[in-house]
C-alpha cells in the first residue's frame, strides 16, 4: 500500500513572501519515536536503506518544518540565534555516527538532535539552545557543550570576576524554576583560580549547560512549539551571561 506523505518532500522556503507565524500543529507525530525505537533495535545499513522514506517522512521533514517555524520566535529572544532548516549543514544534527575512534560501530544514532547555534560562531562550541529527542529521553538544553580551551577560560575568567552577574543569572525565578546545570566538571580546581573561590564549583565546569526534561507526549502536543520558545526564553539569563563572558552579542 502506498504511504501518502504527510508535508511535501521538498524543504519548506524561508521569506518567500509568506510571514511565518506560531501555528498550534503537531509538528513531530508518534511515527518519529517509533522509527527512532525502530532503529535502535536494528542499526544496521541495510535496515536504514530499506526504511529511508520512513526517515525522511517521520523524522527529517518535521524538524525541518519545526526548525522553519521556531526561527521567527527565537530571533525575539536574540537576533543572534540560528534556526536553519537546510538538510546538511543546517540546525538539525546528521543521523550518521562518527565510528572512527569509537569501539561501538553502530551506524546510526538512535535520537534526533536539533541545536539553534549562536550566529558568530562556526560549530557547536558556542552559546546555543538544543532540543534532543530520543524514545524515553527528551530534553531541552541551553548554553556550550565541551567548550574549547580558550573559550573555557574565557567563561572561567568573567565568572570569578562576576560573581553577583552569574548568581542573578542563576536565581532568575523563570531559570531556576526550569532548568539544571549539568555537564562535566574537573576533579581539582583549574590552574590559576584560587580554591577557595566561593565560586569554585562552578569554575571547575568543563561544559556549560543547562538542562530541562520534557515529557515525550509533549513533543507531539499541538503547542510543542510554544513551550520550546517559552523554555528558551527562561533560559535567557544564563544564554546572556554566556555570551558576555566570550564577548559576543546576544
Amino acid at each position: 500500500e502506498r504511504r501518502v506523505l504527510r508535508f511535501p518532500v521538498r524543504a519548506p522556503r524561508i521569506g518567500a513572501g509568506e510571514e511565518m507565524r506560531m501555528r498550534r500543529t503537531s509538528h513531530f507525530g508518534p511515527a518519529l519515536f517509533r522509527f527512532l525505537r525502530d532503529l535502535a533495535a536494528n542499526n544496521r545499513r541495510e535496515w536504514f536503506t530499506e526504511n529511508r522514506t520512513r526517515y525522511d517522512e517521520d523524522v527529517v521533514l518535521p524538524a525541518r518544518r519545526f526548525i522553519t517555524d521556531v526561527g521567527p520566535h527565537l530571533r525575539k529572544i536574540s537576533k543572534k540565534l540560528v534556526a536553519d532548516p537546510r538538510p546538511v549543514g543546517g540546525s538539525m544534527f546528521r543521523i550518521y555516527r562518527d565510528v572512527r575512534f569509537s569501539k561501538d560501530k553502530s551506524p546510526y544514532k538512535t535520537h534526533v538532535g536539533i541545536h539553534f547555534r549562536h550566529a558568530d560562531g562556526g560549530n557547536v562550541h558556542c552559546p546555543g539552545y538544543y532540543l534532543h529527542l530520543e524514545p524515553g529521553n527528551v530534553f531541552a538544553a541551553a548554553g556550550i557543550w565541551h567548550p574549547e580551551g580558550p573559550t573555557l577560560q574565557s567563561i572561567r575568567t568573567h565568572l570569578a570576576k562576576n560573581r553577583a552577574a552569574w548568581k542573578k543569572a542563576l536565581e532568575d525565578p523563570r531559570f531556576r524554576a526550569r532548568f539544571t546545570l549539568s555537564g562535566d566538571s574537573l576533579k581539582r580546581p583549574p590552574r590559576g583560580f584560587d580554591p577557595d573561590h566561593p565560586l569554585i564549583e562552578d569554575l571547575k565546569r568543563k561544559d556549560h549547560i543547562a538542562v530541562t526534561k520534557i515529557k515525550q507526549a509533549d513533543v507531539t502536543a499541538s503547542d510543542f512549539l510554544e513551550r520550546f520558545i517559552e523554555i528558551c526564553g527562561d533560559g535567557k539569563p544564563y544564554m546572556r551571561f554566556l555570551c558576555r563572558a566570550i564577548e559576543v552579542g546576544f
